[in-house]
């Protein structure tokens, strides 16, 4: 490029405008030409297209004259919109853009847009010497044999030079040998070819690289060259053997090394290249054993090992290796390996004892496991540690020599673990040291360690009142963590205090614990029960927990409305109101009263004028029952009223009761008694019944305590003279009979599982004796040290044997040998003993006889001395003999070779005299019985070289006698034998197969000289465009032949690629014809050996329709408005396909389906229109593809993408979320609080979803919307102006309405409804009774035989509030006799808490309060005046009058009647009870002796006895003349067996036996058995 740029600067400008060949021309198409040369100068003056195109300069801008620019592509020119000159902007360099094309052109459009017109331009490229000629690669190595002919040709690289004519390669020159020369060759294209030619022979040794340098030359000015660097490598023949860097490889390794383990490595260095000088090392002289020990790999040399190396197995191999390469050449070297002796054997771990299960409260110490552990090595490496994880309770204790003990060390808790795994690991101290482990499971055995636990600690429960009897009310559910009966759990009520009668209404299933109601319940009567629910397993002693629990009853409308005032008169006299004649509209003429026992919405009334004798004259108020006049009276109004009033209650169905309320219209009370019948109250007579009562009761007492005096004086006569001083009692008082079962039913539990239990009636002491489950064991193991007592021993004695002798045969007499007598056999107790019982010892006779075969080989190996060891043991005296047995060798075994066939490799230009090592047979016999000798079949080119190592192997060498001709014999079948020199012999063979290698002396040939083939230009990546073929008619390496391209111009290189294997050429790149439309290429085929050859490869590429359209944007109009018309021109654009003919006709169209349509324009440009109206809301941007298809087969297409906005326009109103809203505002609220926040959404864009809120209307009309609500007019956020009041209204509506800001606005509204919400701001307000004028009602009458829980009235209260904050509670504040009355806290009912003395007033006072639920609570009070009377008129004249002493008269009448019925009584019974006393003892009845305690029987039982939960009830009876126990019971669905318990304090001893009597025994220590 530097070059290039001195070039130009060397011409004078002017000169340039004259080198510029400037040809334009204006066809009929209206193209214009220009002719410029590659490589000018960024802006340089390419010509003025606004002139060629008649253009008026001084106006150039208003034309908008521009270059149509494509994406994708390089702008090289540039246009001065000013001037209209076109310039170069990018360097332009004609083989980057033509390539090798002759003619370069660069096309392009400009547009005028005034005129809509479009003129193409056309600039051709001419060529300039820029470019040096280049080799590829500029290195290149050639492989040339020494024994190449003279005159060889070996092809060379061909240079590249991208320039034309006279500037491409003109010529090439060689330098740097004088063996080789240069012959160059031009082909039918004019392309010159380089060859090397063979002129000197080569020499290897002398030189085995020769280095050349190729220079190729063009023809410009001034010449350009490039050069290559030649690497010549001679190839060398196989003249060299192998030789070892060692004659012998020593090594030491330790016996644990793993397999795989590196040993030792060989090495063999051949002198020879190539194939000649890879080596391959094999075993040579090497044993079966040795050869599943060790593996050699044959590349590396590298020894490793295959099996297991035991140093007491062996302590030394020793073994031959052979290197040979690959022409057949060969050295051997030895190989001798040591072992070390290491810590290879681990501890042996053995559990002699063994307790699978142990009880979690097992004491510290408890053994568990006894271990014993062995090690085979010695010293430190058999010296053994054992440990187990310290973090479980557990410690391992030694015992004695390698016995432990594992043993508990700490608390176990079958809850926390159930099981514990101990690993138990045994050590040795070798080095490194060696562990083995076991695995000892132990599960824990469960004890009643944990109570039942309920989840909660109180539990609530809701029922119905007016339940059914037996319903399911509640379920209990408590969790024990112990195991099976421990966790068995049983569940029972507990009443409270003062609930003894609980039992009648709940019961509980004692296994499920589910609650069930026994009757029921009513919540008048109680509104909750409290009991306790226990939980008890099943363990012994038993473990229990209880939980509170708290049944709220639920109320039921079961109750009718009972009317207090007026009440129904019980003499016959008539009850009346007065009412004034003057009375004016709404006077109070009464009020009824009205209560009932129900409560909440139940017990809320409204009361109703049913019948009236006037209908209009009277209204009564629905919740208060005041009766009031409705009118004033009327003359013709009779002077008695009748009215029936009906109150009904509010529960589901509604309850109702009528009262008949009678009016009589006067101004007075005399002037109403003229209306009403007359009323007498009759006087009572005076009487003496108070004196007669109190004469019966003084008699009644004194007859009977004179009654008394007279028993106690005979009581205490007889017992003086009884004899019950010893006598004693068995309580069973603090056990419920629900725990008993009957003897006879426990009979099976006595005879299992027992404790024996002596009671005394002198100790009163328990003395238990527990029977032993097992007895003491003795200790596991016991060692006694052995007391050797050699006294005159024997050194030895030997016998010898041949192997493979038969069982049974006589070997000697070892008692003879021995001197010991055969009488004496028996009593010193002759034996023997051995590893492996090759021998057996008749113990009659003491003859040694064979027990087992015997093979010498397998014992002693290659051993010379076979010796078997064993010990002959003789007692009293204790002596140990050792004897020896030799075993002698016999020919059993015949010679064998490692392998069965031996294959050998022998050049054929291998010289006679070249040895080949055939290694060795091995034979397991010794001496004369192995091997001896070799024999060789016959043949003419071999024969055997018997050698003898120093151990006295022999082993067998091939020697070359003549040499081989692989073209008349390529394979040799020999057979090699191996001979004994046993009697008779025996022989081992094995073939020999010898292969015959050629050497390289052909070289490969193509099957044609030059391939012609064609191609499409759309060929994928991987097509196999042509496969070319050569064959070689030598064998192996000197065979295999390698493809490459020899000669193949850079453009060729970079789209196909040659496989070197089988000469397949492959598409690399995409091949395009526009680019180039033949391509010529020489390839080269070389063998092994480096001969080589060429052939021709001409390619022919086909057009194809391989080129898409190309789409070029010129004018796009964005954003669209919305409301456009139809047929508006939103874009234009450009296509353009490269291909020509039908290939390059393009036609465009739309894809998807959108309100546009594309249209042609001219040429190849086409316009983009609206088709229908638009709607931004809908589709706010179209994505229209746009799919421009040419006319080829098969077509192609290319797809554009044009992003339209569409612009906004005011054509939506706001839109709520809702239609309507709610909002809920507490009352009392702080002025100016948010409340609510509406929102509205416009899919318009900017101004036009801009949202103004404002409030339209409301429902309020009594003062403006302003001073209630305001908004935020940008947020929407509504504002309350006051504080509201719920009395005062409770919701209100508003209309909101939002508007946006386009022009002009659009609007919507929606509906907004505040609910206020309630607080406690309202006192609660006292209906009845009411604190009018005095013309209201000032008192109530109460009956003077009102009893206790009379209801008296009912204070009913209101309030305003709603909810939590009206519910009201009432209560009694003062009372004239605070005693006397009590009020319902959540009805208001007053009813009597006694009966009325007579000494107390008729008139009571009473304050009442009534208070809310409020936070915090509001309250109101109440006086209520009460006199006690019968009906009105009596009340009339007792208001101010005192108590009469007719009522305390009354009363003391009252108690004396009392007295006398209870003296009367107590006295009635004693007598009954002295009768039947006196009856017994007279008759002795026995249908009455369960009721009495008998003196004899010693023992006394309750009569009767009822206890427990459930609705079962028991009942034990015992006669004192039999003495056998009675029990009746009602069946339950379950039984079960509980503890028998006895009174510990007992002076008499209880033996339940198996006639299941009930005896005593004073005198004797009895047993009694109890069920644990």
């Amino acid at each position: 490029m530097g070059e290039t740029q001195k070039q130009w600067s060397s011409i004078n400008k002017g000169t340039l405008q004259y080198l510029i060949t400037l040809l334009v021309w204006k066809a009929v198409s209206g193209q214009i030409h220009y002719s410029i040369p590659e490589e000018m100068q960024k802006g340089s003056f390419v010509g003025n297209i606004a002139k060629d195109l008649g253009l008026d300069g001084k106006h150039l801008s208003e034309h908008g004259l521009r270059i149509v620019t494509r994406s994708g592509t390089i702008q090289y020119f540039a246009l001065n919109f000013n001037s209209g000159i076109l310039q170069t902007s990018e360097r332009i360099d004609r083989e980057a853009i033509c390539g090798q094309a002759e003619k370069c052109t660069l096309t392009f459009q400009v547009i005028i847009e005034r005129k809509l017109k479009i003129y193409g331009i056309e600039v051709e490229i001419t060529d300039v010497n820029d470019n040096d000629p280049q080799f590829h690669p500029r290195e290149q190595e050639l492989e040339i044999s020494e024994a190449s002919a003279l005159g060889s040709r070996f092809d060379l690289p061909q240079a590249e030079d991208p320039d034309l004519g006279i500037n491409s390669i003109q010529s090439y020159q060689l330098t740097g040998s004088n063996h080789f020369s240069l012959h160059v060759q031009m082909d039918e294209n004019g392309i010159r070819h380089a060859e090397l030619m063979l002129d000197k022979p080569l020499d290897r040794e002398e030189k085995s690289v020769h280095d050349l340098i190729l220079t190729a030359s063009d023809g410009g000015d001034p010449v350009r060259s490039g050069t290559a660097q030649i690497h010549v490598i001679v190839l060398d023949t196989n003249d060299n053997a192998p030789v070892f860097s060692q004659p012998v490889y020593e090594a030491t390794v330790t016996e644990n090394i793993p397999k795989g383990s590196k040993i030792v490595t060989v090495n063999a260095v051949d002198l020879d290249e190539g194939i000649n000088g890879e080596i391959k090392y094999l075993f040579h002289k090497i044993t079966n054993k040795f050869s599943q020990t060790f593996i050699l790999n044959s590349t590396s040399g590298e020894i490793t090992l295959e099996g297991k190396l035991d140093y007491e197995e062996s302590s030394l191999y020793e073994f031959e290796v052979q290197a040979k390469d690959g022409g057949g050449l060969s050295d051997k070297s030895k190989v001798v390996i040591f072992i070390m002796d290491l810590n290879d054997h681990a501890p042996e771990l053995e559990v002699t004892y063994l307790i699978n299960d142990i009880l979690e409260n097992s004491p510290i110490g408890t053994v568990v496991a006894i271990v014993n552990v062995q090690d085979s090595d010695s010293g430190s490496n058999g010296e053994i540690t054992c440990s187990i994880d310290p973090s479980l309770p557990f410690r391992l204790k030694k015992s004695m020599d390698n016995f432990y003990s594992l043993v508990t060390d700490g608390v176990l808790d079958r809850e926390e673990v159930a099981s514990y795994s101990i690993t138990i690991t045994a050590t040795d101290h070798g080095i490194p040291s060696l562990s083995t482990a076991t695995v000892i499971v132990l599960s824990l055995l469960d004890t009643n360690d944990n109570p039942p636990l309920f989840a909660e600690s109180v539990y609530t429960s809701y029922l119905l009142e007016n339940n059914l009897r037996g319903a399911s009310i509640f379920s209990f559910k408590a969790n024990d963590p112990d195991w099976e009966e421990n966790s068995r759990i049983t569940y029972s009520i507990m009443a409270g205090h003062n609930q003894s009668s609980l039992s009648f209404y709940l019961s509980i299933n004692s296994e499920s614990g589910v609650v069930y109601a026994l009757s029921s319940l009513d919540y008048e009567a109680f509104q909750e029960i409290n009991f306790w629910v226990k939980a008890q397993d099943g363990g012994s002693p038993p473990l229990s927990s209880s939980v509170s629990v708290t049944l709220f009853i639920l109320d039921q409308n079961d109750n009718a409305p009972q009317i207090l005032y007026p009440s129904t008169p019980t003499d016959g006299s008539t009850g009346v109101e007065l009412a004034p004649h003057s009375s004016e509209p709404e006077y109070l003429v009464t009020k009824v009263v009205a209560v009932d026992a129900d409560s909440g919405q139940n017990g809320w009334l409204s009361y109703q004028l049913h019948k009236a004798t006037e209908p209009g004259l009277f209204s009564i108020g629905l919740h208060t029952g005041e009766i009031r006049t409705a009118r004033f009276f009327l003359d013709k109004d009779a002077l008695k009223q009748s009215l029936v009033v009906l109150v009904k209650d509010n529960g589901q169905p509604p309850l109702s009761a009528s009262v008949t309320v009678t009016v009589v219209l006067a101004d007075s009370i005399p002037e109403s008694l003229s209306d009403i019948s007359s009323i007498s109250v009759p006087a009572d007579p005076q009487s003496d019944l108070t004196f007669y009562l109190v004469v019966a009761v003084a008699f009644v007492s004194c007859l009977f305590f004179t009654f008394l005096l007279v028993l106690l004086a005979l009581r205490m006569y007889r017992w003086r003279t009884s004899q019950l001083y010893d006598s004693g009692n068995v309580n069973f008082s603090g056990v419920p009979v629900s725990q008993f079962v009957g003897i006879d039913g426990v009979r099976a539990f006595l005879h299992s599982y027992c404790q024996e239990v002596s009671l005394t009636t002198d100790s009163k002491k328990k003395h238990f004796s527990n029977q032993q489950t097992c007895d003491t064991n003795d200790p596991i193991l016991t060692f006694e040290d052995l007391n050797l007592n050699n006294g005159n021993q024997m050194t030895e004695v030997q016998y010898s044997v041949l192997e493979e002798t038969e069982k049974g045969f006589f070997v000697g007499n070892l008692a003879k040998d021995l001197g010991l007598d055969a009488r004496e056999l028996s009593r010193r107790k002759l034996g023997i003993s051995s590893e492996k019982q090759y021998f057996t010892l008749n113990e009659q006779n003491g003859n040694l006889y064979v027990n087992d075969r015997i093979d010498r080989e397998e014992i002693c190996g290659e051993s010379l001395s076979c010796v078997l060891k064993l010990e002959a043991v003789v007692h009293n005296p204790l002596n140990v003999i050792h004897i020896q047995v030799f075993i002698k060798d016999i020919n059993d075994n015949a010679p064998h070779f490692q392998e069965d066939n031996i294959r050998l490799k022998v050049s054929e230009s291998n010289l006679p005299g070249t040895q080949f090592s055939l290694g060795n047979a091995e034979d397991e016999d010794i001496g004369m019985n192995s091997l001896q000798n070799y024999q060789l079949s016959s043949t003419p080119y071999f024969k055997l070289d018997v050698k003898e190592s120093e151990d006295g192997d022999k082993y067998v060498d091939l020697i070359l006698l003549k040499q081989l001709d692989r073209e008349k014999e390529h394979t040799l079948h020999l057979v090699l034998t191996a001979l004994d020199g046993g009697e008779p012999v025996k022989t081992g063979t094995t073939n020999i197969l010898v292969t015959v290698i050629d050497v390289n002396d052909n070289m490969p040939i193509f099957n044609q000289a030059v391939y012609k083939v064609s191609l499409k230009e759309n060929a994928p990546r991987g097509t196999s465009v042509l496969q070319v073929k050569a064959s070689d008619s030598d064998e192996g390496l000197n065979a295999e032949i390698i493809y490459s391209f020899h000669k193949i111009p850079e453009s060729a290189r970079q789209k196909f690629i040659l496989d070197p294997h089988d000469g397949t050429i492959i598409v690399k790149e995409m091949i395009d014809y526009e680019e180039k439309q033949s391509y010529v290429m020489i390839i080269q085929a070389s063998d092994g050996g480096g001969l080589v050859t060429h052939c021709k490869v001409e390619l022919e590429v086909l057009d194809v329709n391989d080129n898409p359209p190309e789409v070029v944007l010129t004018s796009v109009s964005t954003p669209i408005p919305e409301d456009c018309m139809s047929g508006t021109v939103v874009v234009l654009l450009k296509v353009h396909d490269g291909d020509s003919g039908n290939n390059g006709e393009v036609t465009c169209q739309l894809r998807d389906i959108a309100p546009f349509q594309i249209v042609s324009s001219s040429d190849n440009y086409f316009k983009v229109l609206t088709d229908s109206y638009l709607d931004r809301e809908k589709i706010p941007e179209y994505n229209i593809t746009i799919i421009a298809t040419d006319k080829g087969i098969p077509s192609l297409s290319t797809y554009k993408t044009i992003s339209l906005q569409i612009s906004d326009i005011n054509d939506n109103p706001p839109a709520f979320e809702k239609s309507s809203y709610t909002a809920y505002v507490p009352e009392n609220n702080p002025s100016g609080s948010s409340i609510f926040t509406v929102k509205a959404s416009d899919p318009d864009e900017d101004r036009n979803a801009q949202i103004t809120y404002s409030i339209l209307k409301s429902n309020i009309d009594d003062l403006p919307l302003s001073s209630y609500l305001s908004i935020n007019s940008e947020t929407g956020t509504i504002y309350a102006q006051r504080s509201f009041d719920y009395e005062q209204f409770r919701e209100f509506q508003i209309q909101v309405q939002a508007q946006d800001g386009g022009s002009p606005s659009l609007n919507s509204s929606t509906t907004l409804r505040v609910c206020i919400l309630d607080k406690n701001d309202n006192t609660p307000q006292i209906l009845y009774p009411s604190q009018g004028t005095e013309s209201s009602s000032l008192f109530e009458m109460v009956p003077r035989s009102a009893e206790s829980g009379y209801l008296v009235t009912k204070v009913v209260a209101v309030d305003a509030d709603s909810g939590h904050n009206a519910w009201l509670s009432f209560h009694l504040l003062q009372a004239t006799e605070p005693s006397l009355f009590t009020i319902g806290s959540h009805t208001g009912e007053i009813k009597t808490a006694r009966a009325l003395l007579e000494r107390e007033a008729v008139k009571q006072r009473l304050v009442i309060m009534v208070k809310d639920n409020g936070q915090s609570p509001l309250s109101a009070t109440v006086t209520l005046n009460l006199v006690f009377a019968e009906n009105f008129q009596e009340a009339l004249p007792e208001m101010d009058t005192q108590p009469s002493d007719s009522d305390y008269q009354s009363d003391l009448q009252f108690y004396l009647v009392l007295a006398l019925t209870l003296v009367s009584f107590l006295f009635l019974v004693t007598v009954i009870l002295t009768i039947t006393m006196k009856l017994r003892r007279s008759k002795n009845p026995t249908f009455l002796q369960c009721f009495v305690p008998d003196v004899k029987t010693g023992a006394i039982f309750p009569p009767n006895y009822e206890d427990g939960t459930l609705p079962y009830s028991y009942q034990v009876c015992l006669s004192s003349e039999s003495r056998r126990n009675e029990l009746t019971f009602l069946q339950p669905t379950v039984q079960i067996a509980e503890n028998i318990l006895c009174n510990v304090k007992s002076d008499i001893s209880l033996m339940l036996n198996g006639e299941n009597n009930l005896e005593d025994n004073s005198e004797n220590v009895e047993k009694v058995s109890s069920i644990i």
